[in-house]
C-alpha cells in the first residue's frame, strides 16, 4: 500500500480543517527523501477526525488505505503503555465507525473481530451499525454476546442506540425488555434514556406506556417534551398533544422549533385554525418564521383548515422554497377544491426551471378529475418519462388515476403493466379504474390476480369491488365481498361500503332489501347511505319509499339539496307536478339551493364548461344555433326528450 498516495489523496478530498492536518505530515516526511525512517506523524486525534469524514462521504478506499498505514505502526498494538493503548483504541473505534455504513458493514465486522482491544464504544458502534442498516438479528445478536462475555458493560449509549432502531408494533416486546434492562442497570434516572423510551414506545404504537414513562421521569428537558408532543400528534392524539404543548409553555422549559413543528401537526389534524394562528403568532414573536420546516408546517396547517389565502401568503413571501413546501401548497389547493390553481402553480414551477421531484408530480396528478385536460395529463406523463420518475409507485399510481378519470382506461392499463413494482395502492387504483369505466368483470379478474400475487387487500380495494359489482349487477358476489372484509381480512366496513351495497341492491331493483339492509346496520346510517337509497328510488320511480328516504336524508344532512332534487325527479317521472312543486317550494323555504350541474368537453387542449341555459361562453350564439339545427333532425329520427330527471316541465313545443 502506498502511504504517500493515501495522504496526497486525502489532502485533495478532505475539508480545509482536515487538509491542515495532512500538510505537516507531507512536509516532514515526503519533502525529505533522505529520511529512511519515519514515525507516524498524525496523532490519534487527527486520525479520529479524518476517518469519520471518509465514512460519511463513502471514501472507503481511503479508509482502507489509512487502515493499512495504521497496521504498519507498532504503537497502535503496544499493550504495555497504557496511554498509547487508550489512544490506539480511539483510532480503532474511529476506523470501525467509518466502516459502519451499509456498503462497508462486512469490513466493519471483520475489523471488529480482529481488533487487538475493544471497549464499550466498540461494541456500541457495531451494534448501532447493524440496527441502523436494518440487520436486526445481527445487531441484537451482538448485544446479547456483549452481555454474555461481560468484558464490557453496556452503557446508556447502548440502550439509546437500540431503542432508536425499534420502529413498528413488531418491536414492542423488545422495547419492553430493554425498558426492563434500563431499571435493572440503574439508568432509569437518565433523561436521555427516558427520551428514547418515549420515542420508541410511540413508534411501536404504544402511547400509553410512552405517557407512563413521561409521567415517571424525574427530570424533563425540551427533548422530552417535544418527543411526547410529537409522538401524540403522529399517533393522531391531536387534542392531547395540544394540551401538553400548553402545559409545557406554562412550565419552565421553553419549546424549540421542533416542538412548534409538532404542535402545528396537531393543529392540522384537528383542523384547529384558531390554535394554529396562535402558534403562528408565537413563531413570529420568536423570529423563527423563516425556518423552512415551520413554513411548510404552517402552509399545511392553513391548507387543512381550509384557509388557502393564508397558506398562499406564506408561500409567496417565503425567502426560500424547497420541494416539501411546494408539494404542500399543491396538495393544499387540490384538497380545497382549487384544482385549476394547483395546475397553474405547477406550470409556473416548471416554466421557472424549479427542480421538480416525484412528490410534486404526484401532487399535480392528484388534482386531475373528469373536467381536467387530457392533453395536460399527457404532458405530465412526458415529464415523468423524461425525468425517469416511472420507478416511483406513487407517480405511476397518479398516472393510472389521471388516465382513468380522463376516460383513457387503456392508458391506465399500460401504465399499470409497465410498473417495475406495485404496492396495494397500485392494485386499488387499477381495480377502481375498471369499476369507474363499468368493466366490473375486469375489476374482479384483477382482484383474483392481486390475491395470486400475495398482495393484501385494503378497505379501499373492497370499496372498488363493491362499486364494480353494483355496475354489473352481481349482488350475491358483492355481499360475499362485504362479509369477507371482516371475516377473512379483519377490516371493518365504513359508511362508504354500506352506501355501495345499498346502491348495488337499488340498481338491481331490490329496493325493499336495500331498506332492510339499512335498518339492520350496526351503526347509525350516514347521509351517503340514505342518498344511495333515494337515488335508487329515483331511478326506479318509487315515490313511496323515496319519500321515506328523503325524510331521513333531510334529518341526516339538513343543508343538502339532494333529498329535494331527487324526490322532485321522482315526482317528475310520475307526472305528479303538484307534489314536485311542493318539494321545490319546501327546498326554497329551507334556504337550500341546488348545486349547478356542469358539463365539460375538451377541444384542442382546452376544456370548455357549460351549465343549463349558459350564455357566458363567448361562442354561445353559434353553439345554440348548431343545437337548433340538430334538434329537428333528431326529432325526425325519433328522439324523444327524457323528462325523468328534469325539475321543470317542458311542453310539446319545447317551451318552459
Amino acid at each position: 500500500m502506498n502511504s504517500r498516495w493515501v495522504f496526497l489523496s486525502l489532502n485533495t478530498r478532505l475539508p480545509s480543517w482536515a487538509s491542515t492536518l495532512i500538510t505537516p505530515f507531507k512536509t516532514k516526511i515526503y519533502d525529505n527523501p533522505s529520511s529512511k525512517t519515519s514515525r507516524f506523524v498524525l496523532n490519534h486525534v487527527d486520525i479520529s477526525r479524518i476517518l469519520p469524514h471518509c465514512g460519511r462521504e463513502g471514501h472507503f478506499h481511503l479508509c482502507s488505505s489509512i487502515h493499512a498505514s495504521i497496521f504498519k505502526h507498532f504503537e497502535f498494538f503496544d499493550s504495555e503503555n497504557g496511554g498509547i493503548l487508550r489512544n490506539a483504541l480511539v483510532v480503532w473505534n474511529s476506523l470501525l465507525s467509518a466502516y459502519s455504513k451499509r456498503d462497508a458493514l462486512s469490513n466493519a465486522l471483520k475489523l471488529f473481530d480482529e481488533m487487538p482491544m475493544k471497549d464499550t464504544v466498540s461494541w456500541n458502534t457495531l451494534i448501532s451499525a447493524f440496527l441502523r442498516n436494518g440487520q436486526f438479528d445481527m445487531g441484537f445478536g451482538y448485544f446479547k454476546r456483549m452481555r454474555e462475555l461481560g468484558f464490557c458493560r453496556f452503557d446508556k449509549a447502548t440502550l439509546t442506540s437500540i431503542l432508536s432502531a425499534l420502529d413498528g408494533p413488531e418491536f414492542l416486546c423488545v422495547n419492553k425488555m430493554i425498558h426492563g434492562l434500563v431499571f435493572q442497570s440503574g439508568y432509569e434516572l437518565e433523561t436521555a434514556v427516558g427520551n428514547s423510551l418515549i420515542t420508541s414506545y410511540f413508534k411501536c404504537g404504544c402511547s400509553g406506556l410512552a405517557r407512563r414513562v413521561f409521567d415517571e421521569m424525574f427530570e424533563r428537558n425540551v427533548i422530552t417534551w417535544t418527543a411526547m408532543i410529537s409522538g401524540l400528534a403522529q399517533n393522531e392524539y391531536y387534542e392531547e398533544s395540544l394540551k401538553l404543548f400548553e402545559m409545557m409553555r406554562n412550565g419552565t422549559v421553553n419549546p424549540n422549533s421542533l416542538t412548534y413543528l409538532s404542535s402545528l401537526m396537531a393543529c392540522s389534524g384537528l383542523q384547529a385554525l384558531k390554535e394554529g394562528r396562535q402558534i403562528h403568532a408565537l413563531i413570529w414573536k420568536l423570529g423563527i418564521e423563516s425556518d423552512l420546516h415551520l413554513e411548510s408546517a404552517l402552509m399545511d396547517m392553513y391548507s387543512k383548515c381550509g384557509s388557502m389565502e393564508d397558506a398562499l401568503q406564506i408561500f409567496e413571501y417565503a425567502e426560500e422554497l424547497d420541494e416539501v413546501s411546494m408539494t404542500v401548497i399543491l396538495v393544499g389547493f387540490a384538497q380545497n377544491g382549487f384544482e385549476e390553481e394547483a395546475i397553474q402553480i405547477f406550470k409556473k414551477m416548471v416554466k421557472a426551471g424549479i427542480k421538480i421531484d416525484p412528490n410534486m408530480v404526484s401532487a399535480a396528478l392528484g388534482v386531475f378529475g373528469v373536467d381536467t385536460s387530457l392533453a395536460l395529463g399527457r404532458q405530465l406523463h412526458a415529464l415523468v418519462v423524461k425525468n425517469n420518475f416511472s420507478y416511483n409507485p406513487y407517480v405511476s399510481n397518479g398516472l393510472i388515476n389521471m388516465y382513468s378519470k380522463c376516460g383513457e382506461l387503456k392508458e391506465s392499463i399500460n401504465v399499470f403493466n409497465a410498473m417495475p413494482q406495485r404496492n396495494s395502492i397500485s392494485w386499488n387504483s387499477m381495480i377502481a379504474a375498471f369499476a369507474r369505466h363499468g368493466d366490473g368483470f375486469g375489476a374482479l379478474q384483477l382482484y383474483e390476480k392481486m390475491k395470486f400475487e400475495g398482495v393484501q387487500p385494503t378497505d379501499v380495494t373492497f370499496l372498488s369491488l363493491l362499486h364494480a359489482c353494483s355496475h354489473v349487477g352481481l349482488v350475491k358476489k358483492g355481499m360475499e365481498f362485504l362479509n369477507s372484509m371482516a371475516k377473512d381480512h379483519g377490516l371493518s366496513p365504513r359508511t362508504e361500503h354500506y352506501a355501495c351495497v345499498v346502491d348495488m341492491l337499488g340498481r338491481a331493483g331490490l329496493l325493499t332489501e336495500a331498506k332492510d339492509f339499512i335498518v339492520a346496520l350496526p351503526e347509525n346510517p350516514g347521509p351517503l347511505v340514505w342518498q344511495a337509497l333515494l337515488g335508487a328510488c329515483s331511478f326506479h320511480s318509487n315515490s313511496e319509499l323515496g319519500k321515506f328516504a328523503a325524510e331521513q336524508l333531510v334529518v341526516a344532512a339538513p343543508g343538502s339539496p339532494a333529498p329535494y332534487v331527487l324526490l322532485a325527479n321522482i315526482y317528475s317521472s310520475e307526472g305528479n307536478w303538484k307534489e314536485r312543486a311542493k318539494t321545490i317550494k319546501r327546498m326554497k323555504e329551507m334556504g337550500v339551493a341546488k348545486e349547478t350541474g356542469i358539463s365539460w368537453i375538451e377541444i384542442e387542449k382546452k376544456v370548455h364548461g357549460f351549465v343549463v341555459w349558459d350564455r357566458l361562453h363567448p361562442q354561445s350564439e353559434i353553439i345554440y344555433g348548431v343545437l337548433a339545427q340538430l334538434f329537428r333532425p333528431m326529432a325526425d329520427e325519433g328522439y324523444v326528450p327524457d323528462k325523468k330527471f328534469i325539475l321543470y316541465y317542458l311542453d310539446q313545443d319545447g317551451n318552459r
